[in-house]
């Protein structure tokens, strides 16, 4: 039985959920998503929200019971409140600034990294050493980030690349004389 699952997906004032046969779609003050529904799960309106069950008590069925919920409620908050990733930079000489919509990136290459942003997602550099990243499609927030964070992962002897703000880089000692 799915712990997650079986919570309803709580309605939130100004969101609107709607069920149109296989895809549920909500439309809130940031924009509007939706999602096509697995043939093995089922999604009604209640009156403490949306509620997902199993179609069958098929393996298949139970893995997606709880991923469906969970996918509807980051749409639902995503339309409310939005997603935001934050990212730090370290090292000297690695910096990032804005070019018009886009992210420009001194990682250490011979080259500077311009990341343009997808639909739907904004990028902000408010510092040289920090970019935020806000969408309303938790997925393709995190995929800009890894995207970023891909250019230059931190390194373990010094701690230098792109980081997530709240990640936890651990140190290796080096080499001793």
């Amino acid at each position: 039985m799915s712990r997650t699952g079986k919570k309803p997906v709580a309605p939130v004032s100004g969101v609107t959920v709607t069920i149109n046969g296989r895809t549920v779609s909500a439309k809130g003050p940031k924009g509007e998503l939706s999602i096509a529904l697995m043939d093995v799960v089922n999604v009604e309106q209640g009156e403490e929200g949306v509620v997902v069950s199993p179609a069958n008590d098929s393996r298949e069925a139970r893995a997606a019971w709880g991923t469906t919920r969970a996918l509807i409620q980051n749409m639902v908050t995503g339309v409310s409140a939005g997603f935001e990733k934050k990212l730090a930079i370290q090292g000297v000489g690695y910096r990032a600034a804005m070019q018009g919509k886009d992210v420009k990136l001194s990682l250490g290459f011979s080259h500077e990294v311009v990341y343009q942003a997808p639909r739907g997602i904004t990028l902000a550099v408010p510092a040289p050493t920090e970019i935020i990243v806000t969408g309303i499609d938790k997925q393709a927030v995190g995929q800009v980030a890894a995207e970023i964070r891909g250019w230059r992962p931190p390194e373990p002897y010094k701690g230098k690349g792109v980081r997530y703000s709240n990640e936890t880089v651990y140190r290796k000692e080096g080499k001793k004389k």
